[in-house]
């Protein structure tokens, strides 16, 4: 029953101005990866340096240190009815300047009852028409990325750039579905202790179109219930912006680091809900702090989505305060195998639910040739005898 009204709202939400353009959309594809990110609120463009990179800032995938690397999460939000799963496998090139990586998305609902047949004319029920649909939204990255030389004179500072080209499908069972494609850049650099990060997310403005399929069945129910009939729509994703700075408070060659990254991120779409809002321009802070021993074992916390929220006693509706979601994590690293978790939310800012997020990590290393032992002696050849002349 439940997952019947979630599906009947988010068809409202999808069907209601079907021949108009929508910028509000696909926010499944903000909502962030890896519990090692989302147990900082998502503060980790300018740290972040492995396969879940190609989400956060692909040029982060230079970072890598493994020959090829593997990644998986999975997390479940409104009591296990939505599924959401990221998979990625990333490789850096042989000059491990470069690299290259593919990651997946799915965020869906599924075994949704499909009760338009179920009642009979004479209002009996037919188990036999009782069918169950999925609602999905995917989505696939192909990223690139390598190291830039932009200071030569200056080797302390590192730098590297990466992009996305990023396909979006999205369906409803078999009534609808939609394709997009968007662009996203990414930019790093890196100073001694600190670190800088850039990420533009739809880069070129990315674009959803929607088809429809229903059939005559469907049509004449959505007319008797008052449902406008879909025909078509368009949803328009504007360009995103995190910024990040992160710095490193104790010595790289100590046991315990601390790392601690402020993040903005800015929207282009009109004002929201957030800290810093104006028309088109919002902004959202962030702040992540993450703590290691050995780098062996991690421990997260953060803070995000900011908003003024009216002040339920305040009769006028002028009182607000601010309001936060907070986001805790640990991690830990056994040689090529590290396993992080996080418990966040899924930034809704009337009722935000918290979740549980495991993510896993694996570093795979190529089995490198042994070297010819040079003290290793050859076959034993015997010595010609030494033949002297005669006087």
């Amino acid at each position: 029953m439940k997952k019947t009204i979630l599906f009947l709202f988010s068809s409202i939400a999808c069907f209601s101005s079907f021949a108009q353009k929508r910028i509000y959309v696909n926010e499944y594809l903000n909502i962030g990866v890896g519990a090692r990110g989302l147990g900082m609120a998502g503060a980790t463009s300018a740290t972040t340096s492995d396969v879940y990179s190609a989400y956060w800032n692909p040029a982060g995938l230079t970072g890598m240190e493994s020959d090829v690397q593997a990644g998986l999460m999975h997390a479940e939000y409104f009591a296990g009815i939505f599924k959401y799963d990221y998979g990625a496998v990333a490789i850096p090139l042989k000059d491990k300047k470069r690299a290259i990586g593919i990651s997946f998305i799915r965020f869906a609902t599924d075994n949704i009852p499909y009760t338009l047949d179920y009642v009979q004319p004479d209002g009996s029920f037919d188990d036999s028409k009782l069918k169950e649909f999925s609602a999905g939204d995917y989505a696939v990255f192909l990223s690139y990325a390598q190291k830039l030389s932009l200071f030569k004179k200056n080797p302390l500072i590192e730098t590297s750039i990466g992009g996305n080209a990023k396909i979006i499908y999205r369906n409803v069972g078999s009534m609808a579905n939609a394709w997009g494609f968007g662009m996203d850049l990414g930019f790093q650099m890196k100073y001694k202790s600190w670190r800088f990060g850039l990420t533009a997310k739809d880069i070129t403005t990315s674009y959803t179109a929607w088809s429809f399929h229903l059939n005559d069945h469907e049509k004449e129910v959505f007319g008797k219930t008052g449902n406008e009939i879909p025909i078509k729509s368009y949803e328009v994703m504007m360009p995103r912006l995190n910024f990040g700075v992160a710095h490193t408070f104790l010595k790289p060659d100590n046991d315990f680091q601390v790392l601690a990254e402020l993040g903005f991120d800015v929207t282009t779409d009109g004002k929201r809900s957030t800290l810093i809002a104006s028309n088109p321009i919002s902004i959202d802070p962030k702040m992540g702090v993450e703590a290691s021993y050995k780098n062996t074992i991690f421990l997260r916390a953060g803070v995000g989505n900011f908003y003024r929220a009216l002040d339920n006693s305040d009769t006028l509706n002028v009182k607000k305060y601010t309001v936060f979601q907070p986001s805790i994590g640990v991690g830990f690293k056994v040689k090529s195998f590290a396993i992080d978790y996080a418990f966040t939310s899924l930034q809704m800012q009337d009722n935000p639910l918290m979740s549980h997020v495991i993510s896993i990590r694996l570093d795979i290393m190529k089995a490198k040739k042994k070297p010819a032992d040079s003290n290793s002696s050859p076959l034993p050849v015997t010595p010609k005898p030494d033949v002297k002349g005669t006087n």
